[in-house]
């Protein structure tokens, strides 16, 4: 988030300054970011960490990170530390500010009890069929429980033994009571407790009843003094449950709530109940999977901290659902890795290069730029020899109209170092495969030019084959063939259907030898073949490179006959 001037469409500022201008806080601003500890963080939650803790920082205020951990059946501490390893890693700090619903157990179980002595709760018997039933649709009024009436001391005492483990799971609930007849059905008689014997992992054994979310919610925001709790849209409809929770605690600051609408991105999945579907069923290799949209996977895929906010504010706070184009997200990883990447000479499909008339024992060192961006990168010394790989896409033995570069007969220039022309060419006597081209070069051209001034329309990269390190590239695409997978999957819901076979292809090539130990996560352009970041399955000697983007969007490159 920008600290100054106005992001487009940021509703959300102008309703923290109205409150401020109006004293409702008390002129503080307390936000927080709530995750549920079930998952991965993924792209659309780096948008609401950035308007949380943006928002937060703007108005002087403090922004909460707090574990909504009311499920223990599905939460772990694995997926608490990878929280907190995303949203710090995103630039983010919580200070002293971390806490989790567990920890208000006790408190939330007061409240249960004081709602029952006010007549504002119940514990009901209905099955979860039959609850269903009861509550009805929104179009007609639901029915009530036959026990939304029993009374008081004798759900005091069930509510009790619902904690001592007396019960069933699922055999009773407690319920608050409110408007079988509402319009909104999350307002209809909704349930506050569930009987659950599932171990936290911060709690242990000790509870067998958990508070549901809109329960916890807003009780955690009342408890940490939240003023002013931002969600995504999806829930706009619970929040007359929310104040409801609130009002009944009667904080002296109430938190208000606002939405905005969720980060939708193209040729992805944005759900979590999907992104676990895809992990656990080995489609992808784990929550950190490069083609995934998750946090953990974008940072090793080698898109950076600051692309990521950068195109939080970019996508902008609105009240309307809409598609974001990952075009969009591609774009500022390119702006944002450009600025810092190191450059190097990579070959990912390599063809052997011989330069006839250099001395075969002989070798030198050309002088290549680290960054053209970036004055203060330096450069570096790049060797060179008589045999050379260059990318097999960069030599054709029948050019084709507006091709420049190298063909038999015509001259290039092999960046940083010299002129070379193509005198003949090997193929394999089987297959008929190019398997060694034969130059000459001009000793002239040292440097980039020739006495003479002729000019080369093409430029190529190469390593030397005396001094290349041999590496691993992982060229990523995305991960749908669709942009809508989720929509497209329709009324069978299988997205996975879409998955784009082609979103993962691993070459062996070459990097010349400033690469060879690389650490893990430094990024670089390779010249001319996009930015690449090494990945941590990299080990000395024998690096493996991840590509985070092409240098340009070749997704139009790809076959349109994939079928519908």
């Amino acid at each position: 988030m920008k600290t100054g001037g106005e992001s487009p469409g940021n509703f959300i500022r102008k309703i923290v300054q109205e409150d401020l201008a109006s004293n409702r806080t008390g002129g503080r601003v307390v936000t927080r970011f709530p995750p549920e500890p079930n998952g991965y963080l993924h792209i659309g939650h780096a948008k609401a960490i950035c308007i949380d803790f943006g928002i937060a920082r703007e108005f002087g205020g403090k922004c909460h990170l707090r574990m909504d951990d009311t499920n223990p059946s599905k939460e772990s501490m694995e997926y608490v530390e990878a929280i907190c390893r995303d949203v710090k890693w995103l630039g983010w700090d919580w200070g002293e500010d971390l806490y989790f619903a567990a920890d208000y157990f006790e408190r939330m179980y007061d409240v249960a009890v004081d709602l029952i002595r006010r007549g504002k709760a119940y514990v009901c018997e209905l099955s979860q069929g039959e609850w269903k039933e009861y509550r009805g649709v929104p179009t007609r009024p639901g029915k009530e429980s036959p026990y939304r009436n029993r009374p008081i001391e004798e759900s005091l005492d069930l509510f009790k033994r619902m904690r001592a483990g007396e019960f069933p799971d699922g055999s009773l609930c407690l319920r608050a009571k409110i408007d079988m007849s509402s319009p909104n059905i999350h307002l209809r008689d909704p349930v506050l407790y569930r009987i659950m014997r599932a171990r936290h992992y911060r709690t242990g054994d000790k509870w067998c009843i958990y508070p549901t979310y809109d329960f916890a919610h807003p009780l955690e925001d009342v408890f940490e003094g939240v003023t002013h709790s931002l969600c995504t849209l999806e829930f706009e409809v619970h929040r007359p449950l929310y104040d409801w929770v609130v009002e009944q605690v009667n904080p002296p600051i109430r938190p208000m709530q606002h939405e905005f609408a969720r980060l939708n991105l193209s040729y992805t999945v944005m759900s979590k109940r999907m992104l676990q579907e895809l992990v656990q069923g080995g489609y992808v290799k784990g929550w950190d999977d490069p083609r995934l949209p998750t946090i953990a996977g974008l940072r090793r895929r080698g898109c950076t901290a600051a692309a990521i906010r950068d195109f939080a504010e970019r996508v902008g706070v609105t009240k309307y659902e809409s598609l974001t184009d990952i075009a969009l997200l591609e774009h500022c990883m390119r702006d944002d890795l450009n600025k810092r990447a190191s450059r190097a000479m990579a070959v990912l499909r390599p063809l052997k290069l011989v330069i006839d008339n250099y001395p075969e024992n002989a070798e030198e060192t050309f002088e290549a730029l680290n960054n053209p961006e970036d004055p203060s990168a330096g450069a570096r010394p790049v060797p060179f020899s008589r045999e050379l790989y260059i990318e097999r896409d960069d030599f054709r033995e029948n050019p084709p109209p507006k091709y420049h570069r190298l063909a038999p007969g015509r001259e290039v220039r092999l960046r940083y170092a010299v002129y070379v022309t193509c005198t003949s060419i090997i193929k394999d006597a089987d297959s008929g495969e190019i398997v060694e081209i034969h130059a000459n070069y001009d000793p002239a051209s040292r440097g980039g030019g020739t006495p003479d001034g002729r000019k080369v329309k093409g430029t190529i990269h190469w390593v030397s084959a005396r001094h290349a390190v041999r590496a691993e590239f992982r060229l990523y695409d995305r991960l749908f063939m669709v942009e809508e997978p989720a929509r497209a999957a329709g009324e069978d819901g299988d997205f996975k259907k879409f998955l784009n076979p082609r979103s993962l292809e691993v070459v062996e090539g070459w990097v010349e030898p400033s690469l060879a130990s690389v650490p893990p996560g430094s990024h670089y352009q390779f010249e001319r073949l996009g930015y690449f970041c090494a990945d941590s399955d990299s080990a000395p000697g024998r690096p493996v490179f991840n590509r985070t983007v092409t240098l340009k969007d070749t997704w139009a490159k790809i076959e349109r006959s994939q079928p519908d």
